[in-house]
């Protein structure tokens, strides 16, 4: 591998930061059409599941967590 294809290649690579705004974009349905294509071109299918994954647990835990609370002071 040439130093230009291993410099392309680095830079086509998703950082964290970015893997996590375009799950949670995606999340929230906003996910606009460019960054979905750059998901798809640069991103790995696995990485975007486990970032699912996790997103999707800690926003039924949000959801479960916030419940709880007007639940309990609902008690009072």
């Amino acid at each position: 591998m040439t130093d230009q294809e291993n410099t392309t290649e680095q830079n086509n690579k998703m950082g964290l930061w970015d893997i996590v705004r375009s799950v949670f974009a995606a999340g929230l349905g906003v996910q606009s059409s460019k960054n979905r294509e750059r998901d798809f071109n640069q991103g790995s299918a696995k990485t975007f599941f486990f970032a699912g994954l996790i997103f999707t647990v800690i926003f039924i835990g949000g959801v479960y967590g916030v419940v709880q609370m007007v639940l309990a002071s609902a008690g009072r």
